[in-house]
């Protein structure tokens, strides 16, 4: 099994935009995405300059019931 990449905020959103979510709303240095088929709901923290872990990766990975490796097919 591969390990998580380190990655940016703006990786993530695009990973999560291709497998349907579309940004809903801000709350503070988050922002919300939506897909409206299955009513599933990611929060990502923004940022600027820095890094997600590889631990809020992961988490945000199962929320969007994303597998680690269709993650690095769609990175």
């Amino acid at each position: 099994m591969p390990n998580v990449p380190i990655v940016t905020a703006r990786k993530i959103i695009t990973v999560i935009k291709k497998k349907g979510f579309v940004y809903k709303r801000s709350k503070g240095s988050h922002q919300i995405y939506i897909r409206f088929s299955d009513q599933k709901s990611v929060s990502i923290p923004i940022h600027s300059g820095k890094d997600l872990g590889r631990g809020i990766t992961r988490s945000i990975l199962k929320d969007a019931d994303i597998s680690l490796e269709e993650f690095l097919k769609l990175i």
